[in-house]
């Protein structure tokens, strides 16, 4: 691929060497991932026992939602290496030491350490959490929030099925970024894809859902049983009150989501553990102005275009006010000629 901007030509650039990427990553860490995030660089701080005998590259704090932060092992690879024999084993210890609780509590001590002896990271995390206790709230955050960002320079063939076929840890856990460089004499370009905010819709959940989105072995209880009890109060609410408005609603479990239907998909949930991702399929502006109390958030052309029409994404973090997100569902479920 090549690209032109102020009359110059860019040109993808061979990676050769995986920690040419891995350097990337870090030094434009807050321009990849947004202002909000805290970028660890692992390999400089970790010592080679963590983590079941391997080193991630980095960690990756988002605190851009300061109700529900996030916490990410970074692992940069190179498209052309082996997967089943390079990059499989590495995350399956990663997913190893996530289930284990020792682990977790030996790399929250590690955390702490660099933190607490680094002042410009200490600082930064002070900023963003004010009068919390740093040590607490890395243990909570590691403990409720678990995830493996996968940062690559190119698509890989395997990914599909592997998420496919280990559901609850690749498909569940795994979030994928497609990184690229290009460049002309001094000048460079990055692109991402998708971007971060946009994370959790990865290009590789687009393409499973595509092949396998007449499987029937997904239910709701495979999409709940590890949400908080908030989470499920909310959908069951959703839920309730759309059946109401429309008996003939569908609600429809997928691999990645759960759809509303009545004909055509009107809606989707996703879900983690103390947050549900409403993606309504109606105008953003719409949907602004009837929406007040969550945070609706605008989504790239590319994952718009994935849903199949104008939508906008809504984080349900509590059950208040869901009349809000009623009123909007009501304009999908009942019909216009009505």
């Amino acid at each position: 691929m090549i690209l032109y901007k102020d009359q110059q030509r860019f040109v993808e650039a061979e990676i050769k060497m995986e920690n040419q990427l891995e350097t990337d990553v870090f030094l434009n860490a807050k321009l990849f991932f947004g202002k909000d995030t805290i970028y660890i660089d692992a390999k400089k701080k970790i010592d080679s026992k963590s983590l079941g005998g391997t080193i991630p590259d980095g960690f990756l704090f988002d605190l851009s939602d300061k109700e529900n932060p996030a916490f990410y092992i970074v692992e940069v690879e190179l498209a052309k290496h082996d997967f089943y024999g390079h990059i499989f084993p590495q995350f399956t210890k990663f997913f190893g030491f996530f289930r284990i609780s020792h682990s977790r509590e030996d790399l929250v001590d590690k955390l702490f350490g660099i933190v607490n002896n680094d002042e410009e990271l200490k600082k930064e995390f002070k900023k963003h959490l004010q009068e919390k206790e740093i040590y607490k709230f890395i243990k909570d955050l590691i403990d409720e929030s678990q995830n493996i960002l996968l940062i690559i320079d190119g698509e890989k063939p395997e990914l599909p099925d592997v998420m496919e076929t280990y559901a609850d840890t690749w498909g569940k856990m795994v979030k994928i970024i497609i990184l690229r460089k290009f460049i002309s004499e001094s000048s460079v370009i990055f692109s991402l894809d998708p971007e971060f905010e946009n994370v959790d819709y990865s290009y590789v959940f687009k393409e499973v859902d595509e092949n396998y989105s007449n499987f029937t072995d997904y239910t709701e209880e495979y999409h709940l049983k590890e949400v908080g009890e908030e989470v499920k109060e909310i959908y069951n609410k959703l839920k309730a009150e759309s059946l109401k408005i429309n008996e003939n609603a569908k609600f429809n479990p997928r691999k990645y989501y759960i759809a509303i239907s009545v004909g055509r998909n009107i809606a989707f949930f996703q879900f983690s553990k103390k947050k549900i991702r409403l993606v309504l399929m109606k105008d953003e502006m719409f949907v602004r102005d009837k929406v007040k109390s969550y945070t609706v958030k605008h989504l790239a052309e590319s994952v718009q275009k994935f849903w199949n029409g104008s939508c906008c994404e809504v984080d349900l973090t509590h059950s208040r006010n869901l009349d809000e997100i009623m009123t909007v569902l009501k304009e999908l479920l009942v019909p216009a000629s009505t």
